[in-house]
């Protein structure tokens, strides 16, 4: 990380213009700790479960990226669902729990969730925005151009703002405990899903990498 905010700088780009990604786990985020005191801000990615956003938190990372979507996909995927109501998909209330407790506990760090699914089920008429409308007031939002075009489609009376911070943070009920090294790892193992979607990701992310540095060391 600092090897390439040095490259940037090099070229004349500041680094409050950069942000490093890094995986959601312990390690990455205490690596992001350690950035962060330096004036490098991180994006902690592939965040699955409330567990690694509040250590995200409490180190003090500029963003995180908590995916809906895939959390979605592992809960249809055990349950044999079709779809949920948005309002009751376990990737929005697991965002929404995200951000209460981010503003609940007057947090810097930015909540900007990105991997969108059809909460009703790709069959159903407009559910491909149906995350996005559920998590609509979140700090940020990546979206594909395919669903900013489906959202300029829509009447505007259609989204309202579903997340709010004070109404959010008097809503939360998780206290503000210390998450240690030991005390992370305990709760780790009781959360199959976040386990789970993250060595998915990794792998995925790892497997991309690979396929890049061949086609540098190829072309130059």
């Amino acid at each position: 990380a600092r090897s390439i905010i040095a490259m940037y700088e090099d070229a004349g780009i500041s680094k409050d213009r950069i942000l490093i990604k890094l995986a959601g786990t312990w390690e990455g985020i205490q690596a992001a700790k350690v950035l962060e005191k330096e004036g490098i801000q991180c994006n902690i990615t592939l965040v699955f479960s409330f567990l690694q956003a509040a250590a995200a938190a409490q180190a003090g990372a500029y963003l995180i990226s908590p995916f809906p979507g895939r959390i979605l996909d592992w809960h249809k995927k055990q349950t044999g669902l079709e779809g949920y109501a948005p309002e009751a998909d376990p990737g929005v209330l697991a965002v929404k729990r995200m951000y209460a407790y981010f503003r609940k506990y007057q947090y810097d760090t930015i909540c900007m969730p990105a991997s969108w699914r059809p909460s009703r089920g790709a069959a159903v008429e407009g559910s491909d925005v149906d995350e996005i409308l559920a998590l609509a007031g979140v700090d940020e939002m990546t979206i594909p151009e395919p669903l900013l075009n489906s959202l300029c489609a829509l009447s505007p009376d259609v989204v309202k703002r579903n997340c709010d911070p004070m109404t959010d943070a008097a809503a939360c009920n998780d206290p503000d405990f210390r998450l240690t090294e030991e005390s992370f790892a305990q709760y780790w193992k009781t959360d199959v899903c976040g386990q789970e979607k993250l060595k998915e990701g990794m792998d995925a992310f790892t497997a991309e990498t690979e396929k890049l540095i061949t086609i540098l060391i190829e072309k130059f």
